[in-house]
């Protein structure tokens, strides 16, 4: 029925860092705390109704409304949204067939296209630039390049393409790219590119930046033919070269034209070709940048020495070497270094090597290393950290070690100076993580760590029916004691935010959780030991039993009322004694438990604590007795003592303070459908006074969110059936037309309401004043 809330007393507006000190944390904090623009509004809800909006073709596919046109550069971000969220595919796709919308630069990453979606879609438009990664291997290298030198404008015109992990069939051989004379920019990153691709490949008129990164290779030599143009060559773990370090230096010597060279590698292969490089002093005269990652025998010296010969080197690449500890690499003006030596040099790396899961576990490794004390909000890293997730979903070391980072990143209060959607992304791809890899168990610890964080877990959105599963799962492992702690507060506050339907939904989890916790609680009585897992404890059961029958259940079924009983007479504190009550209040309000509660033990202790000082355990006692008493089948053989409770609780509430008054804590409702009931029973009068009051209590203290659920309900039509109801009691109809009055003058102020929703009898009533 109920739960107790206590404010939260952290801050939440967000401060940005220092603009001067962290000016991409002030950027990242300024663009993730904004409002999406109005373009990526429009194009996510389009494409979440596509099937809405489009008309379907006879062959299934479909194609957006005659009239519709939308500008070039609208069209390519409406493309690159349907891939970046899973939905192009051959049926989708069909959209960009025929003139109505032009695309430019076409991103179809990731997307599941055969060969003829793909021409029919996108080969008759002015494309100048397509990434293709990692299309599904129903789109081959060989159909995309088809496609493209099918139109002579596209082959005169394209300057970009990438092709990056996309495969290419068994049976082809050599990929002609030589119809594509327009092409300045191509990357193969690990795709199957031979030794004849490449000669192929080279003799490009207009070439001038090549990735051939971990392609069948051998031999290099092929690019001399492009030596005069060539300005970009990336040759990471370029691991089938047969050539000697001599052969291949003498072929890079020949680039004269180079300025950005990445010949980085994976650091187990130990790879000197670097080594030999930083030694010539006649060699890529101006190079602007330079990537040694991963390389051996790489020294601070040596990489100086190179650099100071080169002054025009803007950026090298250090990750994963012995080189860039050097003060050199931090007071170099102009000079940006990819390495692992402090912040900065960790950041580049994040930022560079986004798409190379080696380097970006290293990465990952040495931010974890830089941050466990961490101090200081620092935003920009943590998005760096999602794209690294979000980009290697399946690497297990890149995922835990960026769980580890998330969790340095954003403890001990740091998330308060995070953007809720940056929180909400790094939540997300957390449990994305677990999905992936769902036995591996510090993992998950990261992940229950960063749910401790009260800011993610009130704030932050994400789907908190799988947290509450992961969470009650891990509750019931029996780890050590402060992992329990951690499992069973989440637990707590997890159970508030889900709906009575998600959480039937949980089924074996709720009942595991359940017994679980009663076990808690038999422990701590048996150690005398009321500490924080305890309370925490109580608090779950609580919340876990609020509107659900299920989890009502489950406590009776597991003697969880005997042992409440048991911790009645254990403890004597108020704090206790309203956790106790307002679970009995939940199984109260479930007409088929609640005759479990008609017995000497528990009726002996209600009587006593509606007697309380303390406001909070009289009104929850109460609570419990108008439900009981409510249902005179549970008192066939008491009538009796079940008029001498209602005496008693008719002369508490009018003890009360006004019903406006505060309590220590918090008390709310997930609706007000338990009071129903309640309010109908004009022959206990006692009863309903008892439900006005603890509505008329919660309105006063939040009336927008209770106005507008008594009008959802249907509570405001009841409310008015008392008021014009004969027979009723004058304490009674005085209550409610308190409330009605109340919550007329809150719709006047605040409108969130229409007028028509309110009955015209109860418009028109007169009000009398609430009496303390």
């Amino acid at each position: 029925m109920v739960h107790f809330l206590h404010p939260g007393l952290s801050p939440r507006t967000i401060v940005p860092p220092d603009a001067e000190k962290d000016a991409l944390g002030y950027c990242v904090v300024q663009e993730e705390a904004s409002p999406y623009s109005l373009v990526k509004i429009c194009l996510n809800t389009l494409i979440a109704n596509l099937e809405k909006l489009c008309s379907e073709r006879p062959d299934g596919s479909l194609c957006l409304p005659g009239h519709w046109s939308f500008p070039q550069e609208v069209a390519d971000r409406f493309l690159e949204v349907m891939a970046w969220e899973g939905k192009l595919t051959d049926r989708t796709a069909s959209i960009f067939q025929g003139n109505q919308l032009k695309l430019k630069l076409a991103n179809i990453q990731k997307a599941k296209l055969s060969a003829a979606a793909f021409i029919n879609a996108f080969c008759h438009h002015k494309l100048t630039e397509l990434d293709a990664t990692a299309v599904h291997a129903d789109l081959t290298v060989p159909d995309i390049l088809h496609g493209l030198r099918s139109s002579s404008w596209i082959q005169q015109n394209l300057r970009c393409l990438l092709l990056d992990s996309t495969s290419i069939p068994g049976e082809s051989r050599k990929l002609s790219f030589s119809q594509l004379t327009g092409l300045q920019v191509l990357s193969v990153f690990n795709v199957s590119f031979y030794n004849e691709d490449l000669a192929n490949v080279s003799q490009l008129p207009r070439l001038e930046s090549l990735d051939i990164s971990n392609t069948l290779v051998t031999d290099i030599s092929a690019l001399l033919t492009c030596k005069d143009r060539l300005k970009s060559l990336t040759l990471h773990y370029l691991k089938c070269l047969t050539m000697t370090k001599p052969q291949i230096i003498a072929v890079i010597r020949e680039l004269k034209c180079l300025l950005h060279l990445d010949i980085s590698d994976h650091r187990h292969l130990k790879s000197d070709l670097a080594f030999h490089l930083l030694q010539q002093n006649d060699i890529l005269p101006n190079v602007v940048s330079l990537d040694i990652s991963g390389s051996n025998c790489i020294t601070d010296r040596a990489v100086e020495v190179f650099i100071q010969q080169r002054p025009t080197i803007q950026f090298v690449g250090l990750l994963a070497t012995d080189a860039g500890y050097s003060d050199f690499f931090t007071t170099e003006q102009g000079l940006r270094v990819a390495g692992g030596a402090n912040i900065n040099q960790i950041s580049e790396a994040l930022r560079r090597y986004r798409n190379r899961s080696c380097f970006m576990k290293e990465a990952l490794y040495r931010l974890f290393t830089e941050t466990f004390s961490l101090q200081i909000t620092m935003p920009a890293i943590l998005k760096l950290v999602t794209v690294g997730m979000r980009n290697h979903p399946l690497d297990l070391p890149v995922q835990f070690t960026a769980s580890a980072c998330a969790l340095n990143l954003t403890r001990h209060g740091l998330s308060r100076g995070m953007p809720v959607r940056l929180l909400s992304e790094v939540t997300c791809l957390l449990f994305k993580a677990l999905k992936n890899f769902p036995h591996y168990q510090q993992l998950q610890k990261n992940c229950l760590l960063s749910l401790t964080s009260s800011r993610i877990l009130v704030d932050v959105p994400f789907d908190r029916f799988v947290a509450a599963r992961f969470v009650m799962r891990w509750l019931c492992k029996h780890e050590n004691p402060k992992m329990q702690t951690m499992a069973v507060s989440i637990t707590s506050i997890l159970a508030l935010q889900l709906s009575p339907e998600q959480i039937a939904q949980l089924k074996e989890e709720l009942c595991m959780a359940v017994k679980e916790l009663l076990v808690i609680v038999k422990q701590k009585m048996i150690e005398n030991l009321d500490d924080v897992t305890f309370l925490f404890t109580m608090k779950a059961l609580w919340n876990l039993t609020d509107e659900s029958p299920a989890a009502c259940k489950h406590f009776i079924e597991n003697q969880g009322l005997s042992i409440f009983i048991q911790v009645l007479e254990t403890f004597s504190q108020s704090a206790i004694q309203s956790k106790v009550l307002g679970l009995l209040n939940n199984v109260a309000e479930v007409k088929e438990l609640s005759s479990n509660l008609v017995t000497e033990d528990v009726l002996k202790h209600i009587s006593s604590l509606l007697h309380s000082k303390e406001m909070e355990v009289s009104y929850l006692a109460a609570g419990v007795i108008a439900h009981l008493a409510s249902d005179k089948q549970l008192w066939i053989s008491r009538d009796l003592q079940r008029s001498a409770l209602l005496q008693d609780l008719h002369a508490t509430v009018q003890n009360w303070p006004s019903s406006s008054c505060k309590m220590t804590a918090l008390v709310t409702y997930r609706s007000f459908k338990a009071f129903f009931p309640l309010l109908g029973n004009f022959s206990q009068p006692e009863v309903q006074l008892w439900a006005l009051w603890a509505m008329y209590h919660v309105c006063s203290i939040n009336p927008s969110k209770y106005s507008k659920m008594l009008v959802e309900g249907g509570g405001l039509q009841l409310l008015c059936d008392v008021q014009e109801h004969e027979g009723a009691d004058p304490q009674v109809l005085q209550m409610a037309t308190s409330i009605l009055d109340d919550f007329r003058m809150h719709f006047m102020n605040y409108q969130k309401l229409p007028l028509c929703q309110m009955p015209s009898t109860c418009v028109a009533s007169e009000t009398l004043p609430v009496q303390c």
